[in-house]
């Protein structure tokens, strides 16, 4: 048990590095000078140089990524040029409640109607439920979030006025004002893994279905909601987690046109300004805040499985 846990956090720190040495050497080769936008537009040569060594930028590329290595790990992860706020307090006290709070409530109002939807079709096979399921499901994965963004903005927040379209006010201060600040961005976000979710639960049981268990289940006069919900379920956990595991980075992803669409101040708003701003050290941390999670949810999924499946506990 425990040379598995360390092969896994070996393994972790190793996709982190090379990450974090990818993201860095690929920023500083993207266009745009931090010394220009720290001097702005009148500034001369001398001190345009002097910045350039306090901050280290004329060293070699490998000598600058050691050093912001170093400081990263310690949690010094610089100052904003534009902001002047500390980076790590930005990035993860500011942003990253905000991109965690709108993932997580999209992915529940993912599971809320994709399941459902999903054993409806299936134990409604080839009627016409089954056909408007999946029907919604092709419609969810097919609307790009920005664009869905814009027509819930346009339909329920302008023309009936009934959610806000821009701001962000945090549930853990107000909890139903921020739910209500976050419902059009949250199924937006939410509206591609309805179908994924939708679709994945539908396959896998309709093969659960046919298994001698299930045939027993009901040969024993078991009812039929404990059959699906208890019996089948059960089974059709194991790739549905898988899925969700493998798409929550997407969902991070689309997290990012999801914010900038309404404004909300998450990690994919902070790395669009800082991208526009050039400022891309905090697009550095931004990078590494989302390789994190990645790393976070692939070893949850993991020790998901031992819950789900008997036989990968280990005794």
């Amino acid at each position: 048990m425990f040379q598995a846990v360390s092969a896994k956090l070996a393994q972790t720190l190793l996709v982190l590095l090379i990450v974090s040495a990818a993201s860095f050497t690929f920023l500083k080769l993207a266009p745009g000078d931090p010394v220009s936008i720290m001097l702005g537009s009148d500034y001369s040569k001398t001190s345009y140089d002097q910045l350039t060594h306090e901050l280290g930028l004329d060293q070699p590329v490998v000598f600058q990524y050691g050093h912001w290595l170093a400081n990263f790990v310690r949690g010094d992860w610089g100052i904003s040029y534009i902001t002047n706020q500390d980076i790590f307090e930005l990035a993860v006290m500011q942003a990253l409640p905000v991109t965690l709070t709108l993932a997580a409530l999209s992915l529940l109002i993912a599971l809320l109607i994709g399941i459902p939807t999903g054993v409806l079709a299936a134990l409604y096979r080839n009627s016409w439920i089954d056909v408007l399921a999946t029907t919604l499901a092709i419609g969810g994965n097919a609307f790009p979030s920005f664009y869905l963004g814009i027509i819930l903005i346009w339909v329920f927040g302008v023309d009936l006025g009934w959610f806000p379209v821009l701001g962000f006010v945090a549930p853990w201060e107000d909890f139903w004002q921020g739910l209500w600040h976050l419902a059009l961005p949250a199924v937006t976000l939410g509206a591609w893994y309805v179908g994924l979710i939708a679709r994945i639960t539908r396959s896998s049981l309709l093969e659960v279905l046919g298994q001698p268990y299930i045939l027993a289940a009901k040969a024993r006069g078991e009812p039929g909601w404990r059959v699906v919900w208890v019996h089948g379920m059960r089974n059709v956990l194991m790739p549905l987690v898988t899925v969700i595991g493998l798409q929550l980075g997407g969902m991070l992803r689309g997290a990012v046109m999801t914010e900038v669409v309404f404004a909300l101040p998450g990690l994919g708003m902070m790395v669009t300004t800082a991208v526009l701003n050039r400022e891309y050290i905090v697009v550095q941390a931004g990078i590494m805040l989302t390789g994190l999670l990645f790393v976070a949810v692939n070893l949850a999924v993991d020790q998901t499985y031992q819950f789900l499946d008997p036989r990968l506990r280990r005794r």
